[in-house]
């Protein structure tokens, strides 16, 4: 009875694990490009304590990153 119920479950089980997949990669890619927006939150610091940009200009692109942030958690 076994190797009959996986039979005929077989597609199903497929079907969600395939679902399953696209869940963790899509996952995975929000992961990264947080990863990648906290790295250039970071950048962005140092060019302000270096003085390489105004505190204007970092006013600007720190706002534009944190709501990347933002919308990337929601």
């Amino acid at each position: 009875m076994l190797l009959v119920d996986d039979i005929v479950l077989f597609p199903m089980k497929s079907v969600f694990w395939i679902f399953d997949e696209i869940y963790h990669a899509a996952e995975e890619a929000l992961e990264s490009e947080a990863d990648a927006v906290t790295a250039q939150l970071q950048e962005l610091y140092r060019m302000l304590e270096s003085g390489s940009i105004t505190d204007t200009e970092f006013d600007a692109r720190e706002a534009e990153l944190l709501d990347r942030l933002e919308a990337m958690q929601e």
